[in-house]
């Protein structure tokens, strides 16, 4: 079994406007942009990553916003839901000012013991707010959100599957232990993890696939702390019979990737070197970052980006 997973690192999804992405999350949600590069496959798009004030593993939502992209269909095979920690008597705060700014998908309802807000993104994204009372994770505090009401960083995620058993092998491979069940939903807590430490996973059988678009969301991370712990994660997967990625440099972390048995994309990646290797943290997210294989077309690919700001 793998002992060196520490909960989630990032999450990874898709969006049909980098503006409107922008804007979302860095004022409705009040995330800092802690990074803005572009996808190191496609460098005509953005790849904008949001979090707590350094950008902590566990915190951080990142988003390839290929404009235009056609709306994804949710379904199983995908991660359904990802889950934000609020502190506790805080959704109220949230769910007016969620009304107030036209956001969609407003449902409030109580998920093993604890209060949840469920709310779309800008392309219809599965996203929540759950209540803790034991978050000590410090907020970035945005204009307008109260440090008492502030967003801490992910709580966990849901999957949604047509059956649960073979990923949730694969969970308790990872570290990951099986906790309570509610209706057809099993949660799985990593423990003395990074405070975005819960897994559920829906068992819904009847659901069609989804379908890949803006809205969905790309891969899953799971953080570990350096570079030796990841190729120890990444032997124990493969002598498992996991198909794994060699190691890749994201310049921020370093990644693994594998597909699961119900067909979600799992990365491992390194809590090293941060995102302030560039950038001082002061000044996170400000300036266009480009891996050194682009930086030579600096002014073509800025030319080719919208401003993120209007």
């Amino acid at each position: 079994m793998i002992k060196d997973i520490k909960g989630l690192h990032h999450v990874t999804s898709m969006a049909s406007d980098a503006r409107q992405n922008n804007r979302f999350f860095t004022e409705t949600l009040g995330l800092r942009r802690v990074k803005q590069t572009v996808n190191f496959d496609d460098p005509s798009v953005y790849h904008l990553y949001y979090g707590d004030e350094n950008g902590s593993a566990g915190t951080v939502m990142t988003y390839f916003p290929f404009q235009n992209m056609m709306l994804g269909r949710p379904g199983v095979g995908e991660v359904g839901e990802t889950q934000f920690s609020v502190p506790k008597g805080s959704l109220k705060f949230w769910q007016d000012r969620f009304a107030a700014q036209g956001v969609d998908g407003l449902e409030t309802d109580t998920v093993f013991g604890d209060n949840r807000l469920r709310f779309m993104g800008p392309d219809g994204d599965g996203l929540a707010l759950i209540e803790s009372a034991d978050d000590t994770r410090a907020p970035w505090l945005a204009d307008g959100i109260p440090a008492e009401t502030a967003i801490r960083g992910f709580a966990g995620a849901r999957f949604s599957l047509h059956e649960t058993a073979a990923t949730e092998e694969l969970l308790g491979f990872m570290g990951y232990q099986r906790a309570e069940k509610q209706g057809d939903v099993t949660r799985f807590i990593i423990p003395d993890g990074n405070g975005a430490d819960t897994i559920d996973l829906a068992e819904l059988p009847k659901t069609a696939f989804a379908r890949q678009g803006a809205g969905s969301v790309h891969h899953i991370a799971f953080a570990v702390d350096n570079r030796e712990k990841q190729l120890e994660v990444r032997k124990a997967l493969m002598d498992t019979g996991y198909q794994v990625t060699p190691v890749i440099d994201r310049d921020y972390f370093w990644a693994i990737y594998f597909r699961t048995p119900g067909g979600i994309l799992f990365e491992v990646a390194t809590n090293e070197p941060g995102f302030n290797r560039d950038e001082d943290t002061a000044h996170l997210g400000e300036a266009l970052k480009l891996p050194s294989r682009y930086e030579e077309f600096r002014n073509q690919i800025q030319a080719n980006l919208v401003p993120l700001a209007a």
